[in-house]
């Protein structure tokens, strides 16, 4: 079976690329998983301009632009929806790899475009819903609170340029879910992984058929399990992103509400963001003096290895987000063994139960989700409960030849069904 892949992810061609492993994505682990069982050909955005080549058994197709740098800055001040450039790079890899099928990571990327151009089936996944993400982008920030000011951003020719503000992010989004709704009007196949984007489906892609398929995972965080520690200050693990619909505030007021409790120390260590990063400035301007002064260790952007090892010296893995359909986050720390407390918001529920793998929470309740942290503290015999059946689960919802067997096998129906549509018309 011969498979075409559009993806904002390289997956594993990074490597050849960049002269070295420089991270890793549930994307490349997939690529490398599902080599041998099908002829596989993945076409991605890469800012230099390079000829297909072969790496391992998968096939890399970098889509380079002409004048890219200027497109860059060209970027900064209006957001594309698609060019004929595009499209014809585009089906010009589908006629020269000639699939039996294509798959396209991802419903909001401009690669949807093609289905209306193209006779072979085409398959899309659901990352996450930007449709969903920019409604609940603000959360509680103000436009003042999100806008370009000085506190946030910086001031000067350079920051006015390439650091964006929240309100300008979210207007890109706009863009983007402009590109997701009019790409699922065409979309016949859909891979997902909750009930939260099955319900999402159903409304922006109502004539698509829905199949089920979960993620492969990063390598180390099967291979390491998380145990239980005494200490005299109980850490924390978060793993965020700079913006403002992660949750970051809700962090930082159960953490203002934690202080002075009785025997109850917390240092709370978040990845994925730094102490200038604009949410930190925001949040900070914002909450002001609930904002922690201290017990947060930003780890910012961390490869897979040492997230790992951070992780396992914590005692409690919390997700704030106010939106997400399957945290790779939370599922890496289920992976992981650790105790668990995610917001109860998108698809979450459909990856940990309330009271069996961990504890849910209303998503931007800081009372909750500080009463969840000292339920844990005060109860080590629940939190090593939760945790060994959060990684019970997990271990067998990502693993990996059960997740590509079961991706070949939605090939196969929609090849097969494709077919049968064929010979009828």
């Amino acid at each position: 079976m011969k498979v075409l892949w559009f993806s904002n992810s390289p997956g594993n061609a990074i490597e050849r690329l960049e002269g070295s492993f420089v991270g890793s994505s549930w994307v490349s682990a997939l690529d490398k998983r599902i080599q041998g069982k099908v002829e596989l050909y993945l076409a991605f955005y890469y800012p230099k301009r390079s000829d297909p080549f072969r790496f391992g058994e998968t096939t890399y197709h970098p889509i380079g632009r002409k004048n890219w740098k200027l497109n860059v800055l060209k970027d900064i001040f209006r957001t594309r929806i698609i060019d004929k450039q595009d499209l014809n790079r585009y089906l010009e890899i589908i006629n020269r790899v000639n699939p039996d099928i294509i798959h396209i990571h991802g419903t909001e990327n401009p690669f949807g475009c093609i289905i209306p151009y193209t006779k072979i089936p085409v398959v899309v996944s659901v990352q996450g819903y930007v449709t969903v993400i920019e409604h609940k982008f603000q959360n509680d920030y103000t436009k003042e609170e999100l806008g370009p000011g000085i506190h946030n951003f910086g001031n000067g020719l350079k920051n006015f340029l390439f650091q964006k503000s929240f309100s300008r992010i979210k207007k890109n989004l706009g863009k983007r879910k402009e590109i997701e709704q009019i790409n699922l009007r065409f979309t016949k196949n859909v891979l997902g992984r909750t009930a939260w984007d099955k319900r999402v489906t159903s409304i922006l892609a109502p004539h698509s058929r829905y199949f089920h398929c979960d993620e492969i995972m990063r390598d180390v965080f099967y291979r390491t399990k998380w145990r239980y520690d005494l200490k005299t200050v109980f850490i924390i693990h978060s793993t965020l992103g700079n913006k403002p619909y992660k949750g970051f505030e809700t962090l930082c007021e159960a953490l203002y509400e934690l202080r002075g409790l009785p025997g109850i120390q917390v240092q709370w260590q978040v990845a994925g963001i730094q102490e200038n990063d604009s949410i930190v400035k925001i949040t900070r301007h914002k909450l002001k003096d609930r904002f922690p002064k201290s017990a947060i260790h930003y780890l910012g952007n961390v490869g897979p290895q040492q997230l790992a090892e951070v992780m396992l010296h914590a005692d409690i893995f919390a997700s704030t987000s106010h939106i997400e359909n399957s945290p790779n986050s939370l599922c890496e720390a289920m992976l992981l063994g650790m105790p668990c407390i995610a917001a109860f918001a998108g698809g979450t529920s459909s990856l940990l139960t309330d009271g069996i793998e961990g504890i849910l929470i209303q998503d931007g309740d800081p009372w909750a989700l500080a009463g969840a942290i000292i339920e844990l503290c005060r109860n080590p015999d629940l939190a090593i409960k939760y945790g060994r059946n959060a990684r019970e689960r997990a271990l067998i919802r990502h693993e990996p030849d059960r997740i590509v067997n079961g991706l070949i096998k939605c090939y196969r129906e929609i090849l097969s069904e494709s077919t049968i549509e064929h010979n009828i018309n």
